[in-house]
């Protein structure tokens, strides 16, 4: 089902809960909930563009048409799926994280369905790219695939969450993402397909590496030896 028109807010109303999630995330990284908050109130001109990009392609339109949600009922038969395979892959990031598809917080303050569910969308995709990517989900990490995210889809969260998580960083933390990561992340974005506008879903039993080289990524570095930076 789609995700239905959000809550809707005037400007003073978006602004007022776009700093206050901001605040709030940059104290608290862990609250999912007010990082998509930041999302949604300062992302509708770049979900607007992704659902026009979406329009534009084939896999993209079907994607909008069927409205694929990823979670548990939906995705569970990619633990079944052979070793070898971009479902099996993502089965195994999931279950080694004991992570579960079903926690993604709900879209609230987009107002159109079409919007709402673009943003959705982007939410419950973040796990695939970090199985594509190879990312790992420490600091680092995710810092990696915001930059990622940043490219394709211009969200300024993304950006955000780069600057605020890039503060936490020790010293050696920092010049490890910066040294290899960081240039890393800007080429793998570039290089690749528009991530939005794939049905993932669809290419569950295909082998990893060869979805890997359609769509042109390019997977993370390995993590540098003590004493490499």
């Amino acid at each position: 089902m789609i995700q239905g028109a959000g809550i809707r807010l005037n400007g003073w109303q978006r602004a007022a809960i776009a700093v206050g999630s901001a605040v709030g995330a940059l104290l608290d990284p862990r609250r999912a909930d007010l990082i998509a908050a930041l999302g949604e109130t300062t992302g509708k001109n770049a979900f607007e563009r992704v659902l026009e990009r979406m329009k534009k392609s084939a896999e993209g339109r079907a994607v909008l048409l069927e409205q694929p949600r990823v979670i548990s009922a939906n995705v569970g038969h990619a633990w079944d799926l052979p070793e070898n395979t971009f479902g099996a892959a993502y089965a195994r990031f999931m279950g080694s994280r004991n992570f579960s598809p079903d926690d993604r917080p709900p879209v609230r303050f987009l107002e159109t369905k079409e919007l709402a569910y673009v943003a959705m969308r982007a939410r419950e995709v973040h796990d695939f790219w970090h199985t594509l990517f190879g990312l790992p989900t420490n600091l680092i990490g995710e810092s990696a695939l915001k930059v990622i995210e940043f490219e394709q889809m211009l969200l300024p969260m993304c950006l955000m969450s780069v600057v605020g998580g890039t503060t936490r960083f020790n010293e050696k933390q920092r010049a490890i993402f910066y040294q290899h990561y960081f240039p890393w992340a800007v080429r793998a974005g570039m290089q690749c397909t528009d991530l939005m506008c794939v049905y993932y879903e669809r290419h569950f039993h295909e082998d990893l590496e060869v979805v890997r080289q359609r769509w042109g990524i390019i997977p993370a570095p390995p993590a540098p030896r003590p004493n490499s930076t």
